[in-house]
């Protein structure tokens, strides 16, 4: 499968790019006829700061107090922190620092944010920083999730999403549709792929993909 694959660049910066695969693939809540490969940007340290400054670039945020981070962008994430504190966004927490955090998922797909993180989030103002938006349920879920513990979210970054806003939030994302105009998302139900009987290539999510 990896013999498909291509590398979608970031127009301000080459050495921040996707690599990407067409084909028949499976998530946990839809069908997608891409999967994105982010391993090396997530990963890898020049590529992860990379990624980092160009979100830096396209943000305008006066307070940022933690960065939520899903899907394994914890790299990023403290780039990106260092990259906002350099532009001089501020932070209310007593050490005038901010904090990287990221939500555990408990039994049956629920967020959850233990004890001792909770001081990281409640009365917080928060940067939900994640991979890749395709439906935007999981990002509804993070958000959900963040406000029961009493964060207020404040920005959304994203290294790709194909949806524009959640909860009334712009999510402000390297790559868009514009990037891949013809990205397509569906459900289980309705998947075109599926009627005409094209075999699922793999199961996906952002720990990588498993070639069935």
């Amino acid at each position: 499968m990896e013999t498909r694959m291509f590398k979608v660049y970031a127009k301000a910066d080459p050495a921040v790019a996707l690599k990407v695969i067409r084909g028949h693939f499976a998530t946990n809540h839809s069908h997608i006829n891409y999967y994105i490969d982010l391993t090396t940007l997530k990963a890898r340290q020049n590529e992860a700061q990379a990624a980092a400054k160009l979100l830096a670039y396209y943000s305008n945020y006066s307070i940022v107090d933690t960065i939520v981070c899903l899907d394994g962008c914890e790299v990023i994430g403290a780039y990106l922190a260092e990259e906002l504190t350099k532009a001089g966004v501020r932070s209310i927490n007593e050490h005038k620092t901010i904090y990287i955090a990221t939500p555990e998922y408990h039994t049956g797909g629920q967020l959850i944010f233990r004890d001792n993180m909770q001081m990281m989030v409640r009365d917080k103002n928060i940067l939900l920083l994640l991979a890749t938006a395709t439906t935007g349920k999981t990002l509804n879920q993070s958000i959900e999730c963040i406000e029961y513990y009493g964060g207020k979210i404040s920005a959304i970054n994203a290294i790709f999403s194909a949806v524009d806003k959640a909860h009334s939030i712009p999510v402000n994302a390297i790559f868009t549709r514009k990037d891949m105009p013809d990205y397509q998302t569906y459900s289980f139900r309705d998947c075109p792929l599926c009627q005409k009987q094209e075999k699922v290539d793999a199961i996906v999510n952002t720990f990588g993909y498993s070639k069935l």
